[in-house]
């Protein structure tokens, strides 16, 4: 089934151009549409044309936190009416979890499918999160399954599963694979090389100003216009702080919109004397930044916003 870029993700386009979907469904693993969601048209056209390209290479999304990795392929799918499995990653994390296990029914034993071979089975996108805190061993495992070849289940009197026709494997992660030298992301572990070369690799950075001025009106439309310039002015100065290393803390799109809801509820602390956006900016970051970064976000906030 066909549907029209420029329709379903409200994203100018030059040309009529269609991609391929599915009808409506009752599916419960296809995600619900987000109204307010902003498709970012660099990262959607990579999406899509990996899409298009078939199941020879799995799509892993990289990214600082909160800028839109898991997001971005779940509000797509919701648009073209696909099924995705997600499973976050973890250093624990084995293959029977993804694939399946035995578990014991009505006094029987009986193999329950994991969500990879569900999706196999299915042909629904499987969204691995937070790849890069998998053991790079339980990773590589899974070489074969990411360039599109079969799945044999031993336990299972050696079933062979062929991926059904639309199955594609998305990982997301905070690195590229080749470990964290920021320190900010606890737990990462360098991958496989052979295992993230049969990845298309996009990069998701925060949205420039323009993009999350259209977030917040979305999300908050009944803030003010000049509050939430302001805010995400006052969020990519402190991104600005973080990367030359001054503060441990940043704003991700998640935070920024989460402080923005936040000044929203807190409008009757006014009355008491307090300053509603930066009471909000605590809540929404300033809590697990340290004290010394904390007097700088206030300081900052005091001179934007005053108070």
């Amino acid at each position: 089934m066909k549907y029209s870029i420029k329709d379903i993700f409200n994203i100018p386009v030059k040309e009529s151009l269609c991609v391929e979907g599915r009808p409506q469904s009752d599916n419960p693993f296809i995600p619900e549409v987000d109204s307010d969601y902003v498709f970012r048209k660099e990262i959607l056209s990579d999406v899509l044309s990996w899409y298009m390209m078939g199941a020879n290479d799995g799509l892993y999304l990289t990214g600082p936190t909160g800028s839109g990795k898991s997001s971005i392929v779940l509000q797509t799918a919701a648009r073209l009416n696909i099924p995705v499995m997600v499973v976050t990653g973890h250093s624990r994390l084995e293959t029977p979890e993804l694939v399946g296990h035995h578990v014991i029914v009505n006094n029987s034993m009986e193999y329950v499918y994991g969500p990879l071979a569900m999706a196999m089975k299915e042909g629904h996108w499987f969204l691995l999160d937070e790849i890069d805190l998998l053991d790079p061993a339980t990773a590589a495992g899974l070489n074969g399954i990411v360039e599109g070849r079969p799945l044999t289940i031993p336990e299972k009197g050696g079933e062979v599963i062929k991926p059904a026709p639309g199955f594609r494997f998305i990982a997301t992660a905070n690195t590229a694979g080749s470990g964290d030298r920021s320190g900010l992301y606890q737990g990462t572990l360098r991958q496989n090389g052979a295992f993230l070369d049969r990845f298309w690799m996009v990069e998701v950075d925060y949205p420039d100003e323009v993009q999350e001025r259209q977030i917040l009106a979305k999300a908050m439309p009944s803030l003010a216009d000049t509050v939430r310039e302001a805010l995400v002015s006052y969020a990519n100065e402190i991104r600005k702080l973080f990367i030359k290393g001054e503060i441990e803390v940043t704003f991700s799109t998640r935070t920024l919109v989460r402080w923005a809801k936040l000044v929203y509820l807190f409008r009757p602390a006014s009355a008491e004397g307090k300053n509603p956006i930066i009471h909000a900016l605590d809540r929404a970051l300033g809590y697990r930044a340290e004290p010394e970064s904390r007097e700088a976000l206030h300081e900052l906030a005091q001179r934007v916003f005053g108070g």
